[in-house]
């Protein structure tokens, strides 16, 4: 007879979530070989804490638990394979947001996101702005741990991680948002698109003006994009100066010149 275990298992629905009494410690870790199912065949009682208690935990943290909070993670399994887990980096109270993807093996090694090659072609593009990061800029990615070999997040992992990100834009409270390729568009937009259909516009993400371009390691491999990278970020910039004017938003903009970056 197969047991209720074996049949999740197979489903890959593992673990099994059943929220604790109302006022038990939220875990942090996932459930000890002793939660496992008896030898007799008997599916035991695991221990988690549910999707939603996940959500509304995540969703109440404040900056000095935050980093802690990330690292203790098990929620998509990553923490088994990565070195060190990347929250993000920058000025908690910055009006530029850039998001990416999700750590490589530098960033991975050191703990902060966008530090190899392709983090110092991000750094020349902040210069170009007339900007650094720290200084009135923070970073992240939408995943917080390397996925092995740098492959392309899971949609599970992608999920799992999700909540941090969101609560990390609601700490910060960013005047706009650069989706840095097309994992962090269509994750924050929440849609099906290639980035060249995202690009050139300005979007919102709850009520945020979002802007698309590429990712710095896309850009590294096909160099003639740039030019088109640098117009994103003259939109990006054109826009915070609306906004700071108290102007609307155009939907393109088109803008030509060298390519600085």
């Amino acid at each position: 007879m197969v047991t209720r275990y074996e049949l999740l298992r197979e489903l890959g629905l593992l673990p099994v979530w059943r929220s604790r009494a109302p006022n038990a410690a939220i875990p942090t870790a996932e459930p000890t070989a002793a939660e496992a199912p008896s030898t007799a065949g008997e599916a035991a009682t695991v221990y988690a804490i549910t999707p939603v208690d996940r959500a509304q935990h995540i969703a109440a943290l404040e900056w000095p638990a935050f980093a802690s909070d990330v690292t203790a993670c098990t929620a998509c399994g990553l923490c088994r394979t990565r070195n060190k887990a990347v929250p993000g980096v920058g000025d908690v109270r910055a009006h530029w947001l850039f998001v990416g993807e999700a750590p490589g093996a530098e960033e991975d090694a050191r703990g902060e996101p966008f530090v190899g090659q392709a983090g110092r072609l991000l750094d020349n593009m902040l210069a170009a702005l007339g900007m650094r990061r720290g200084n009135n800029v923070y970073i992240a990615n939408v995943l917080k741990c390397r996925p092995p070999g740098n492959r392309t997040p899971e949609p599970f992992e992608v999920e799992s991680c999700r909540p941090y990100l969101d609560r990390q834009i609601a700490l910060i409270g960013p005047k706009i948002i650069v989706a840095l390729g097309k994992s962090a568009a269509t994750t924050l937009l929440n849609v099906d698109a290639t980035i060249a259909s995202l690009r050139g516009r300005v979007h919102r993400y709850q009520g945020v003006p979002l802007v698309v371009t590429y990712h710095p390691a896309y850009l590294l491999r096909n160099l003639p994009d740039k030019a088109k990278a640098w117009e994103d970020l003259c939109l990006a910039r054109a826009t915070m100066r609306r906004l700071h004017d108290g102007g609307e938003e155009t939907s393109r903009l088109q803008l030509g010149g060298a390519d600085p970056i």
